[in-house]
């Protein structure tokens, strides 16, 4: 039996005095976090040259600001020591070159902590969550959580619009076993449409951002003619965030959706391994890249097959999926413009179709020889 986690996200309801506190915690957890940084950040000044002395270099905890700032005190102590093992992970990343170096956290970006369950100190009851230092605070519930599911840590976060949510971490036992692949389908990523499928199926992705451009454009210029940080100016604020987190939560919801029926359907997906900010930059697609969420919908993918025992295979980014015919093999040039894929041998196929087969292709070589 492997040990799984999965989470589950609810609205939360705190009263006017636990939204108080709640926000307090938000400011105190990105205090000491940006303290720590900047600590740290001074001492890779100092010793980014010497890689062994920066190994050895004792980094600084939450308890070292608690004297200086009693206010921090109020907090959870779990949510502060929770902010370092964020940070921790941020420079563990940059120092394999998986990321950029730690950035310091802003007011303007979304705001969150975690707490650990510790002594009973997280419980759900009926449509309540307990949690340290706010007690007894008002959740919609939408589903059921198994009882055989523990509960590790909540992430407690809030949107633009003022919104609360906690999302609730459990682990569960469960044994998987791998699943024989019968059914394989290959997925050619869509600029305009999510993906387009070896079976000659498109996503149809509705473009929710693009609809939505022009009351956005037209809201966010009412809002610039409005004096910042007055009432009239946070309520068209408001209004905006709404709008915007309306679109996020379409997205979400498709792509949840989509993934789950290629899930349900099938035993494999091929996918190209893409690196879709690249894309955005060289290509100048942001906008359409943005708007379909095809690095959430992997993500979506990837979890849920693993969850059936079912795989997700990824072929190299280089591979000529588009300038190979399907049929024959050959390889001719395609320019962007060109969405037909015309060859000697016959072949008459829609560009992306074309791709999706030679994927799928590529995926079961890749199958079949590991």
């Amino acid at each position: 039996m492997a040990k799984q986690n999965k989470a589950y996200k609810f609205r939360m309801y705190p009263t006017d005095e636990q939204a108080i506190f709640i926000r307090r915690t938000f400011g105190c957890v990105r205090f000491v976090y940006n303290k720590m940084l900047a600590e740290r950040k001074e001492t890779y000044e100092l010793l980014k040259e010497d890689k062994e002395a920066l190994k050895q270099v004792k980094h600084p905890t939450p308890a070292k600001y608690k004297k200086e700032y009693e206010w921090l005190k109020e907090v959870d102590s779990l949510e502060l020591a929770n902010a370092q093992l964020n940070l921790d992970k941020a420079f563990k990343a940059f120092f394999k070159g998986n990321a950029k170096f730690p950035k310091y956290k802003s007011k303007r970006h979304k705001q969150s902590y975690t707490t650990n369950v510790v002594n009973g100190n997280i419980q759900l009851l009926d449509g309540h969550i307990k949690l340290p230092k706010l007690k007894m605070v008002k959740i919609r519930q939408h589903r059921e959580i198994p009882a055989k599911y523990k509960i590790k840590s909540c992430t407690v976060s809030t949107t633009s619009s003022g919104k609360y949510y906690i999302s609730i971490l459990t682990e569960y036992e469960k044994e998987i076993k791998s699943k024989e692949i019968e059914k394989i389908v290959g997925l050619d990523f869509a600029m305009d449409g999510l993906f387009v499928d070896s079976e000659g199926e498109k996503a149809n992705y509705p473009k929710f951002y693009r609809r939505m451009l022009e009351k956005l454009a037209s809201e966010q210029r009412k809002l610039s003619r409005k004096k910042k940080g007055s009432s009239n100016w946070n309520k068209q604020r408001i209004r905006i965030a709404k709008i915007q987190e309306r679109v996020a939560n379409q997205l979400k919801n498709f792509l949840h959706h989509k993934s789950k029926e290629l899930v349900t359907n099938y035993d494999a997906v091929v996918i190209e391994n893409l690196d879709m900010k690249g894309m955005s930059q060289a290509l100048k697609f942001g906008k359409s890249v943005a708007d379909n969420g095809w690095g959430m919908f992997t993500s979506f993918l990837q979890y849920k097959l693993k969850e059936q025992g079912k795989q997700l295979i990824k072929i190299d980014k280089w591979f000529p999926s588009t300038k190979t015919c399907s049929s024959c093999g050959n390889t001719q040039p395609m320019p962007m413009a060109m969405r037909t894929y015309t060859c000697s041998c016959g072949v008459n196929l829609d560009r992306d179709y074309n791709s999706a087969l030679n994927i799928k292709k590529e995926g079961i070589r890749l199958l079949a020889s590991a």
